[in-house]
């Protein structure tokens, strides 16, 4: 059986259930005030699914699981992001934006936008953006015919001051 065939890569409440599991651990966590463990679960007809309120007097407010994620903003259910982070993640030569707008049926425009958002989250920031120092400009870069001239003249000169002394 595989993974993306369980009930958190396929049903809204179970993501939002296995996000906060594994994000949360000890408890709800406000990222305005940072508190942990004193926020209540708001449950309503009219709420919003996963949105949790702080109990801090000073604080007060409204949050969910996806605040300072990746998924922050997304308008791609939860369980279609889970998806394409398992996705990315797991395969060997990486996914393409195209390959997650099949899969997932999305919109390429927002398969693009998450993948790009997943790799940047993903990114560990020691490498340059295309993975080296990057090529010096045409303008600085000798040709080699000049690079051969000034070869040549540099052993020249060594060998007439070896035979002159």
């Amino acid at each position: 059986m595989s993974i993306l065939s369980k009930l958190p890569f396929h049903d809204e409440a179970a993501a939002f259930e296995y996000l906060e599991k594994t994000l949360w651990a000890d408890g709800p966590v406000c990222p305005h005030c940072g508190t942990i463990g004193t926020a209540t679960k708001l449950q309503g007809k009219a709420t919003r699914m996963g949105v949790w309120k702080c109990n801090e007097k000073e604080c007060r407010k409204q949050f969910t699981v996806k605040v300072g994620t990746v998924f922050e903003h997304g308008r791609i259910p939860l369980h279609k992001m889970l998806q394409a982070v398992y996705l990315l993640c797991c395969s060997k030569k990486g996914c393409s934006s195209h390959q997650l707008h099949r899969i997932l049926q999305i919109t390429y425009k927002s398969a693009w936008f998450l993948s790009h958002r997943i790799r940047e989250a993903m990114r560990d920031g020691t490498l340059a953006p295309m993975g080296g120092a990057g090529r010096r400009s045409s303008l600085t870069r000798r040709s080699s015919a000049s690079k051969r001239a000034s070869t040549n003249r540099s052993a020249g000169m060594a060998v007439n001051s070896a035979t002159s002394s």
